[in-house]
């Protein structure tokens, strides 16, 4: 305390600096009161409107403390109201803050939210723009009087002044070396008696006598101690008496100063009571009518919002009531709909509501309810829908027997729209199966009403569908497939058009979709109309805003009349346009006057939110395609388990081929319908008849091929009689059918039995075997013509067929196999001859059958006709083989005779009548039986034979073209067998060229 009371003595002017803005003394009056007073304006005073301070740091409500239309500071009401004073922030502390920048997002976004920044504020606009120009009459006033007193003040300066600054620093020098007397533990700010090291160092106790006694020293001890702590007592006194009477014209002044702040206080309060009293009265008379009246219309538009809660929580009260009575009568979608409104309603418009508090799960519970039954009422649809009868019933069921019931069409309809409407997209899936447990169904019942009518079958013993049906004849098996087949088409065509309308339903569903979009970006551009209505509303409702407002902003405000009209509207057309149709509808439904599809439709429409998307609806288009694709797959299989049940014996190998053919006819008719109805190429039903196909392929073939192998194990190689019927399937092959003609029954008119067989103009000496092959190979083509998928493989099997004729003839007639086979002794030329000619027709008809199957074939199984190029060849090389005989049978005949041949009468000569007898035999064994070009090449083959044999014999006899007696000799010889040789028929113009059995003349 000592050590204040030192720094106050060393700063002695710094009281009456803090009171520079006192009045200033004039120079010419004295006492204590002189003070300069400034003039007061004789006009009226101008009062300023009072302004209330913003509310930069909000009062916090308490509880039970209600707010009022005009909460904020009054100038009105006498109670406690808030006042910067009442703030629990230094608000200037905050806005001065030189950490502002860092704390700046932190205390301002606390109080007032994210969105607040500093922006610059207007400058008020009953505030004048003071300049410098303001202050120049005042300053040019003053000017003269202030550069008088600078002059004054620097010439002569007071007296009063200097005596005073001297006595000031005398007595500061002096109470100086004063203070110094005193212990520095005086001065120190945290002394403290209480210390012990303080007491102890203040009173000394050592110095007195420790033994309780009193005596004389003690107490002069005392007395010294006492005399001197008064004296430091006295020292202090005398310096804090001086420091006052130094300061005491400044006290004085700064009580005068309080005195007049007390007046001139008491004149503001008695203004300001007059101001309050004429305030009170404006509010009474101007202000609290229409206070009154705005507070009446905010009632009112309260009660209108109540009582519009009030409709829409009766109507949502009804909710339940309602979607059981639309579930009564399989309105699913508008349950649906009425569920979703519902819950939006609540969650929007009804949230927080108590009573409803459980309503929410109520529906969820009930909407996972709706979707059960739909799936449930969805798989019954479908089950009854496709075990109806086929034959007596239409495809879909549009009429009703009942007058309020719902079609089967429509049923259906209102099924998928709400499936897709729940987004169960698997319900396809259900069909499926349904679809497949009643294509099953479909084969049991065939059968079993089949074998009803058959007695050799007895149900009772033989009870499983595949013995069944084994048991039965090829007719009645055969006619149990056509109706499968008939009732398989029936099947596809229902489920088709039940697809169809789903497809349907699903169109709608994406084209409501594409127009709801369209819908929406046309909102989304608001029209001038609109725009102008906005402004109206924010013109009308701003005053009404701005009173009711809460907050700080004005801006505020008006957003939040805004949602509240927006929020109006919205309730409006949810309660009018959502709930409110929903039960009219279910009552239309109860009286039996909805229309099932608009009702989907506009539906749909107000629930677009919860429909598939546009690539989830295509997505399902093309799950119905693929699932009657499905249905046609599941058709063909099941017509495959019955055609591999008949076939597992064997019995559809063992078929003739007029019966194998009708079944391919009857199975390609129903694969060619089932594409026309599905546009699907199934393959299962093609390759369970091409693996029978193979199979009859096989046997058929087996059997030609073994028929062909006992024929020509039993052919003598004999010319054989050509049958009319013969003739007239080689005329019908010449005009182009190649096909079997039907047999025509024996008649008395039938013609005989042809000798040659005339093919092209050209006759044919042919053996048995060759008439068969030919209708053999016939029967191969007839067989491709009703069973074009089995071409490549009977191309295949002929072209073995074939190579099979040619290879055995070859081993039975020039591997001579026919003399132990058939027991022939000798294989003569005649035979030869006639082998070739049957060879020779056999290649007239290769091109023809090569082009017949090139017909049936696709242009990349071209490639397996070459395997007539090589039969062709193998036959040509067959028949030139054969004639190469027939010239090597006369080449040892010529090489044997003309060995023998000596030249010497008579003449003509033993030899060369013997080799011209041969030559006639020769000539007549195949003159009948090759054609005359043919008899010619063979003949000058063999005479070129004749003449090579004949000229080595002479050139060994050593004849020579002398004109001698030999020469003359063979000349006459050979004559003579010229002379015979052109005598045989065909061959008179034949050029034998003899003049080359000579030697050349060196």
């Amino acid at each position: 305390m000592l050590r204040k009371l030192a720094s106050t003595e060393a700063s002695p002017n710094a009281m009456a600096s803090s009171h520079s803005s006192s009045p200033v003394p004039r120079p010419g009056s004295g006492g204590r009161d002189r003070f300069y007073h400034k003039d007061r304006d004789p006009s009226p005073p101008r009062c300023r409107p009072v302004r209330s301070l913003p509310d930069v740091c909000p009062k916090e409500p308490t509880a039970g403390e209600g707010r009022g239309l005009c909460d904020g500071p009054s100038v009105v009401a006498e109670h406690d109201r808030w006042t910067v004073y009442s703030s629990k922030v230094n608000l200037p502390a905050a806005l001065n803050d030189p950490r502002l920048a860092k704390r700046e997002s932190d205390f301002f976004t606390k109080t007032w939210g994210l969105d607040f920044a500093e922006t610059e504020v207007m400058p008020s606009f009953y505030l004048p723009n003071i300049t410098r120009e303001h202050f120049g009459p005042y300053l040019q006033e003053m000017a003269q009087r202030e550069r008088i007193h600078e002059r004054c003040k620097t010439i002569c300066p007071n007296k009063d002044d200097v005596d005073a600054v001297s006595s000031i620093t005398t007595n500061h020098d002096k109470s100086r070396a004063e203070l110094e007397q005193v212990p520095k533990i005086f001065m120190k700010p945290d002394f403290a008696l209480e210390d012990p090291a303080t007491f102890n160092t203040v009173l000394p106790w050592s110095h007195f006598n420790s033994a309780g006694g009193k005596s004389s020293r003690d107490v002069a001890s005392s007395k010294l101690l006492q005399e001197k702590l008064s004296h430091y007592l006295d020292v202090v006194e005398v310096s804090i008496a001086r420091q006052i009477s130094l300061r005491s014209e400044a006290f004085f002044h700064a009580m005068s100063s309080q005195h007049e702040l007390q007046d001139r206080l008491q004149e503001t309060q008695r203004a300001v009571a007059i101001l309050r009293g004429r305030t009170a009265a404006m509010d009474r008379v101007m202000c609290q009518g229409p206070l009154r009246a705005l507070r009446t219309a905010l009632t009112r538009n309260n009660c209108v919002k109540l009582h519009n809660k009030l409709k829409l929580m009766a109507a949502v009260h009804q909710t339940q009531p309602t979607v059981q009575l639309l579930l009564s009568t399989s309105e699913f979608v508008g349950a649906l709909e009425l569920i979703a409104t519902t819950k939006e309603v609540l969650q929007q418009e009804l949230q927080g509501i108590h009573s409803f508090r459980h309503l929410g799960s109520q529906l969820c519970e009930l909407e996972k309810l709706i979707d059960k039954m739909m799936v449930e009422d969805f798989s019954m649809y479908a089950r009854s829908d496709l075990n109806r009868s086929l034959r007596e019933e239409p495809q879909v069921l549009e009429k009703v027997h009942k007058p309020n019931a719902v079609s089967e069409k429509e049923r259906l309809e209102s099924l998928v729209f709400g499936l897709l409407r729940q987004r169960k997209l698997d319900f396809l899936d259900i069909y499926s199966d349904e679809m497949i447990l009643a294509a099953k169904t479909i084969v049991s019942q065939c059968v079993a009403e089949s074998v009803l009518y058959i007695e050799e079958i007895d149900t009772e013993v033989v009870t499983k569908l595949a013995d069944q049906m084994r048991l039965m004849t090829f007719p009645q098996w055969f006619e149990l497939l056509k109706i499968v087949f008939e009732t398989f088409i029936l099947f596809l065509q229902r489920i088709k058009a039940t697809l169809n309308v789903i497809r349907n339903v699903v169109l709608e569903v994406l084209d409501s979709n594409q127009k709801n979009r369209l819908l929406e970006e046309a909102s989304l551009r608001p029209s001038g109309q609109e725009s102008s209505r906005g402004s109206s509303f924010l013109q009308g409702e701003a005053e009404l805003a701005y009173l009711t407002h809460e907050g700080l902003f004005i801006s505020d405000a008006l957003n939040e009349a805004q949602q509240q009209h927006v929020a109006v509207q919205d309730q409006s057309s949810v309660v009018g346009s959502r709930i409110q149709p929903t039960r009219t509808e279910a009552a239309g439904s109860e009286s039996g006057t909805t229309e099932t599809s608009v009702s989907s439709e506009q539906s749909f429409m107000s629930g677009e939110n919860m429909m598939p998307t546009d690539l989830e609806l295509n997505r399902v288009i093309s799950s119905i395609q693929e699932l009657l694709h499905v249905a046609s797959d599941v058709s063909h299989d099941r017509c495959v388990k019955v055609l591999t049940a008949r076939a597992k014996d064997g019995s559809l190998e063992r078929l003739s081929s007029a019966e194998f053919v009708c079944l391919s006819q009857a199975v390609e008719g129903f694969v060619r319908d089932t594409e026309e109805l599905c546009d699907r190429h199934s393959v299962s039903l093609r390759g369970a008849l091409q693996s029978q196909a193979n199979r009859f392929v096989h046997r058929f073939h087996e059997e030609r091929k073994t028929k062909l192998s006992l024929l020509l194990d039993n052919e003598r190689w004999k010319q054989a009689e050509v049958p009319a019927e013969f003739q007239d399937l080689v005329n019908s092959i010449a005009d182009g059918r190649i096909t079997l003609p039907e047999r025509k029954t024996p008649g008395p008119d039938d013609r005989k039995p042809t000798e040659f067989l005339l093919v092209s103009g050209q006759k044919y000496a042919v053996v048995g075997t060759v008439l068969l092959l030919i209708r053999i190979f016939l029967e191969y083509c007839q067989c491709v013509n009703d069973i074009p998928s089995i071409a490549t493989d009977m191309l295949t099997r002929l072209s073995d067929l074939l190579k099979h004729f040619n290879s055995r003839s070859c081993q039975l007639v020039l591997g001579a196999g026919a003399l132990q086979v058939v027991g022939l002794k000798t294989i003569t030329t005649k035979n030869l001859a006639l082998a070739s000619r049957c060879l020779q027709l056999v290649v007239h008809y290769i091109p023809i059958i090569r082009a017949h199957f090139e017909t049936k074939l696709q242009p990349k199984q071209f490639s397996v006709l070459r395997h007539f190029d090589h039969i062709t060849k193998d036959y040509n090389d067959h028949i030139a083989e054969i004639s190469a005989k027939l010239v090597a049978i006369m080449d040892s005949l010529f090489e044997k005779v003309l060995s023998k041949y000596e030249v010497k009468a008579p003449m003509p000569s033993a030899c060369f009548r013997n080799v011209c007898k041969q030559m006639a035999k020769m000539h007549e064994a195949i003159y009948e039986l090759l054609p005359e070009e043919q008899t010619q090449m063979l003949f000058l083959r063999i005479n070129t034979s004749y003449k090579m044999h004949l000229k080595r014999q002479l050139a060994r006899l050593g004849v020579v073209n002398d004109g001698g007696p030999q020469h003359g000799l063979v000349v006459v010889d050979v004559a003579f067998y010229t002379e015979n040789v052109q005598a045989l028929k065909s061959l008179e113009r034949l050029d034998l060229n003899m003049a080359e059995i000579w030697e050349q003349k060196r």
